[in-house]
């Protein structure tokens, strides 16, 4: 039965200054970390090799960040729905607001593009009420469709190497399910658990996940304070790796081999914790991840 790994088979530690309130949707593009501080309302960008940091005040909640096809421009997804914002001069163009209806009561969360750049992102209940958030996708074209309805609290997806499978989490089911892919439509069908947290014995919520070059998921568990690698082929556990503060929120392997597993965090206020908030790199896995996609509209 897999177990804890030791914390000194790996070199574990923080990278960069900033301490964000929430950490959240690590992506490697480029030579760059960019992450997003959901309640600091800001976006991150990093430069592991020369500790460069560049930070934007959004001035609102945002949940995930993926780069464009364009210089110096992004996407993100947040409190005002999927904004594109260019970093060189601020400006901001609204993409998509699906649910202006429900301002202050749901909000983006996570999400990422998929190989054929469209940009895959979810919402969340900030008032808890099940069913009442969304996953969505907006096309290349411009194009917003619903994808996955009654969605509490929309979280980490990525795609399988081949891309036939996308792996997705609605964190309060504590599971991860599969569904096949059309890479060619974006259609997803087939829906089935693949991992089910909970019965690994996991308490804590599954949220950000990646997948590395050997097709295994990596999740990051919000109050559980590690990050564990599942075959989700097998429904089985393969190794976990705690860290030093409880809200692990999201991972993403990066650096130039992509051999390196970044992990934001964020601050539990009723603990003591020296490095919550900060965004830690774990070396020596001897495991790659994939490449990031960008969006293409």
């Amino acid at each position: 039965m897999p177990h804890q790994a030791d914390m000194t088979a790996f070199n574990i530690q923080t990278i960069g200054q900033q301490v964000s309130t929430w950490g959240e949707g690590p992506i490697w593009w480029g030579k760059h970390l960019l992450y997003v501080d959901i309640n600091g309302k800001k976006l991150n960008r990093l430069d592991p090799q020369t500790g460069k940091e560049s930070v934007w005040d959004i001035g609102e909640r945002i949940g995930t960040v993926v780069p464009t096809d364009h210089d110096n421009e992004v996407i993100y997804a947040g409190d005002n729905g999927c904004i594109r914002l260019n970093l060189s001069t601020g400006e901001k163009t609204t993409l998509a607001d699906p649910e202006s209806e429900l301002r202050g009561k749901n909000r983006f969360n996570d999400g990422k593009c998929d190989p054929a750049g469209r940009f895959w992102a979810g919402t969340i209940s900030m008032v808890k009420k099940t069913g009442s958030a969304n996953l969505y996708c907006l096309d290349s074209d411009g194009s917003l469709s619903l994808k996955i309805s009654d969605v509490t609290n929309s979280n980490g997806i990525c795609w399988s190497i081949d891309a036939k499978t996308m792996y997705y989490i609605d964190t309060p089911t504590q599971e991860v399910r599969a569904y096949d892919y059309d890479l060619a439509t974006g259609t997803i069908s087939n829906s089935r658990v693949v991992i089910n947290t909970a019965a690994h014995g996991y308490a804590s919520s599954p949220d950000g996940m990646t997948i590395d070059a050997d097709g295994m998921l990596w999740i990051a568990f919000c109050h559980g304070g590690c990050v564990v690698r599942f075959d989700p082929n097998k429904n089985q556990e393969c190794l976990r790796i705690d860290l030093p503060c409880i809200e692990t929120t999201a991972c993403t392997f990066g650096g130039e081999q992509l051999d390196r597993l970044f992990v934001t965090t964020g601050i539990k206020t009723d603990l003591d914790e020296p490095d919550a908030g900060k965004v830690f790199v774990i070396d020596g896995l001897g495991i790659k991840g994939l490449p990031s996609f960008a969006f293409k509209g």
